[in-house]
């Protein structure tokens, strides 16, 4: 029986907790990969009229764009992902891709190492969207902690722009929607150790700006290892040299981001409008697009208490997607708490929601085709 065959019986399986088939699941999705190895390439967009427009106009210059990957999938729903500050995106759902190119083709969007452009970043959505839709594939924007907030800007622009793109859908986990998620006006001392390694690069540059940087890049590998240190579940999620690829990809991605390319990516936070701004009729809703928002049960290492995000999206989803739904992504009784965009080490419990996301997307095309 073909791995892929599988597929429907693990889902179920998932949905109700079960497990003693993650290795299973983990079996395989490792056998499926050994057939068919990620071959993911760089992909270079046809309609280039927005990014050009913001580089014609100065607002940004072609060393803060983003490099767009694309990989093959077989259905006709495509993902774009947006990733955290770190890891890249493609390590941040490594354990994902089986899902998303079971509904279509897969664009990790990779941020730049040097520097950081919201303007740009935006307007490559722009064409990226505008090509898919032209194609008949509207795709699901897929964002990730400070990914998510940006979707949410784009999103917002596009509504300013009086433009509603077509979409398949949205997902946006544990957002990071404006600065005052991580650090709240007023407090001399963030509440959320990001919050406080992040806080120096608020301001302007200056002799401090390196060290800032250095710390952020402490305070990142230092959450990454603490989830890693649990050898014995993540065996259950991933062979030996997966983790060795891993950890290799996202240390390397923190060693290799620069003072400047760390300073453009807070300043681009900086510049998002906290969703309670843009809750305002003219404004909303985002997207009639299907959606789905899911918190983890702990997000207090990344989000502020007090967080916009955490307040607009667990109290009026309706109001910004009409056709969406919030959860909290909870661990079972006896397991490690579920923490802030923990899309590698909690997999399995972020999977069901999104297996069932994905489902009726994918549902969804088949019956416009029909």
């Amino acid at each position: 029986m073909p791995a892929a065959r599988f597929a429907p019986a693990l889902s179920w399986y998932s949905m109700l907790h079960a497990a003693p088939l993650r290795p299973l699941h983990t079996l395989v999705r490792t056998t499926e990969a050994r057939f068919r190895p990620a071959r993911a390439a760089v992909f270079r967009p046809l309609n280039r009229r927005a990014q050009d427009e913001v580089l014609a106009a100065g607002l940004a210059d072609p060393r803060q764009g983003a490099e767009l990957l694309r990989e093959a999938g077989r259905g006709r729903v495509p993902t774009i992902v947006l990733g955290g500050f770190v890891p890249d995106s493609s390590e941040q759902v490594f354990l994902l891709r089986r899902l998303f190119l079971q509904a279509g083709d897969l664009y990790p969007v990779m941020y730049p190492r040097d520097g950081f452009s919201l303007d740009l970043l935006c307007a490559q959505l722009d064409d990226l969207v505008a090509e898919l839709n032209a194609v008949g594939q509207p795709p699901v924007l897929f964002g990730v902690s400070f990914g998510a907030g940006v979707v949410l800007e784009w999103l917002r622009r596009r509504r300013v722009a009086g433009d509603t793109p077509v979409l398949a859908g949205v997902v946006i986990i544990s957002p990071v929607a404006c600065v005052a998620d991580i650090v709240a006006p007023g407090l001399a001392k963030p509440a959320s150790l990001l919050g406080r390694a992040l806080k120096p690069l608020l301001g302007e540059v200056g002799p401090g700006t390196e060290g800032a940087v250095e710390k952020s890049r402490t305070v990142f590998t230092r959450m990454f290892e603490a989830g890693a240190q649990n050898k014995a579940a993540l065996r259950r999620l991933m062979t030996v040299p997966e983790l060795e690829r891993l950890r290799a990809g996202v240390l390397g991605t923190i060693r290799a981001l620069t003072t400047r390319g760390a300073y453009e990516r807070v300043q681009a936070l900086a510049a998002m409008r906290t969703p309670l701004d843009y809750f305002r009729p003219e404004l909303l809703p985002l997207t009639t697009a299907p959606a789905l928002v899911l918190f983890a049960e702990r997000e207090d290492a990344v989000l502020d208490p007090r967080a916009p995000a955490i307040f607009a999206f667990k109290h009026a989803t309706p109001a910004y997607f009409p056709a969406g739904t919030v959860r909290e992504v909870a661990a079972r009784p006896g397991a490690a708490p579920v923490q802030h965009a923990s899309l590698v080490f909690h997999v399995f419990e972020f999977l069901p929601p999104l297996q069932a996301f994905y489902a009726r997307a994918r549902a969804s095309v088949l019956a416009l085709a029909a």
